[in-house]
């Protein structure tokens, strides 16, 4: 993992957003202390809705219990 301070960094911008593309990981330092990381972006895997089982019934809709109010609003 290579250090690059800000002023490089805004310089050869373009260049490190192809090494990131890449897989590597860029610290970006500045006053020599590291500030943030350029790193490749992984996409998030989309969730498919409906799997898992069961159904809600009437009694989901039914009123808490006084204590268990009181446990969630403590």
């Amino acid at each position: 993992m290579q250090t690059i301070n800000v002023h490089e960094a805004k310089t050869q911008f373009s260049r490190l957003l192809s090494r990131a593309h890449t897989g590597e990981e860029i610290i970006i330092a500045k006053a020599g202390k590291p500030y943030a990381k350029l790193v490749p972006f992984a996409p998030v895997e989309k969730r498919t809705p409906g799997i898992a089982k069961g159904s809600v019934t009437a009694d989901f809709f039914e009123p808490l219990p006084d204590q268990e109010l009181e446990a969630w609003e403590k």
